[in-house]
């Protein structure tokens, strides 16, 4: 009997920056690809994309003619579900609403074939909350690909509750085939990556409001190895889509935290796609240049805030920033959330920009001496407060005299 997730044909759901980047890796691993979209604008202007990226990939004589002809010819556009009616995996990949995925999934659990698996790109949405709507939720999972898709090489796998574990093998594989780096996370807000990235930048966002500059806070963290700094990061993906995140959910725009996000967001400074964010930009240019302006609007929001300024120094934002992606990390282990120190290790590594040479914010800590990384949580909770509280599984490590490597899944 043929295993009945043999994928052979894929279908992806959406023409925005994610889905072209979805289907050229499914395309390019081999794998015919049908393509929707509610806007036929948008799957024209993605085969264009396309069509250009694999003409500069043999251009650069990674790819031959004919390979990039042979890609291109496995990608369909399609005018609607029923058109994918035979599809044996579809990879939805709309932005983050979940009524609006929740709506497609209902209507692809009426128009596909029963043993089909439907995937979701989300970043950080509830994917029991999808699966419910679906009359197979065991065949209902989360691949988390990191923007842009088809260049980033970490691949999160979300298992829902309800996940099968021939559907999860079935996704592992399938990542492996496009050349990813595979981590299968379980089902919390954020998963591994996005749910240890929401404690980093509140600490460089804090910084912020404290006394630190942008630039400052940036150059601190590149010093020490990462490929770019928060604020940097939050240029090139565009400041404005939290932003618009939190227009549409009609929540969150009083938070102090981003009091600075808004103000830029008000002066139609939305990152390096536009010429000015945290930084400016020549034309043409991704070089990150520093601007005063930005500066000055830093300073005055932390003052409308009531904040008092001081100096901040680069050792604590290094302190702070990498403590906090430590302490989400243990609580994810502590959790099962992650299978092994070392998954949350390559997740930083392959989808965030961590310094390779560390081998990851799991094992740096390991390497720091997880008594000394206790000291200096507990230090850092009695300066700002209880959400610096050491995770459960750091006091007890220590106790016991073993590291964050030695936790297997279950036993934290």
């Amino acid at each position: 009997m043929s295993n009945p997730y043999n994928v052979q044909q894929t279908a992806v759901i959406g023409a925005g920056t994610m889905g072209r980047g979805i289907v050229i890796s499914l395309a390019r691993a081999g794998l015919p690809v049908l393509w929707l979209d509610n806007d036929p604008k948008a799957t024209e202007a993605g085969l264009a994309m396309l069509a250009q990226t694999w003409r500069q990939q043999v251009d650069k004589g990674r790819l031959t003619g004919e390979e990039a002809d042979a890609c291109l010819a496995r990608v369909r556009r399609v005018s609607g579900y029923a058109e994918l009616a035979q599809v044996d995996l579809v990879i939805e990949a709309v932005y983050e609403n979940l009524a609006l995925k929740q709506e497609i999934f209902r209507t692809l659990d009426a128009t596909l074939k029963p043993e089909a698996i439907l995937a979701s790109n989300t970043s950080a949405l509830d994917i029991d909350a999808i699966a419910a709507v679906t009359q197979r939720p065991a065949q209902v999972l989360g691949l988390h690909f990191f923007s842009p898709a088809h260049v980033m090489k970490l691949l999160e796998v979300v298992r829902g509750a309800a996940t099968s574990p021939a559907v999860l093998d079935t996704a592992q594989a399938l990542g492996r085939r496009m050349g990813k780096e595979v981590v299968v996370a379980r089902n919390c807000p954020g998963f591994i990556g996005n749910r240890m990235l929401a404690t980093y930048v509140a600490e460089a966002r804090k910084l912020l409001l404290e006394g630190a500059l942008p630039r400052q806070v940036d150059e601190a963290l590149q010093g020490f190895g990462f490929a770019m700094g928060p604020f940097r990061m939050y240029d090139v993906v565009g400041n404005d889509l939290q932003w618009r995140a939190r227009q549409l959910a009609g929540q969150g725009m009083d938070a102090p935290l981003v009091q600075v996000d808004n103000a830029l967001c008000a002066r139609e400074r939305f990152g390096q796609k536009v010429g000015k964010g945290y930084y400016r930009y020549a034309a043409g240019s991704r070089e990150a240049l520093h601007d005063p302006e930005v500066d000055e609007l830093v300073i005055q929001v932390s003052r409308d805030l009531g904040m008092r300024r001081r100096e901040v120094d680069d050792a604590e934002i290094l302190e702070r920033c990498l403590l906090a992606l430590v302490n989400e990390g243990a609580k994810i282990l502590e959790e099962n959330m992650a299978a092994s120190s070392h998954d949350i290790d390559r997740v930083y590594l392959f989808g965030y920009g961590f310094p390779q040479a560390t081998g990851g914010p799991m094992h740096w800590a390991d390497e720091q001496g997880l008594g000394l990384i206790l000291a200096r949580l507990e230090r850092l909770q009695g300066l700002f407060g209880e959400h610096w509280r050491p995770a459960g599984l750091i006091l007890r490590l220590v106790a016991d005299n073993r590291r964050l490597a030695d936790v297997r899944e279950g036993q934290a």
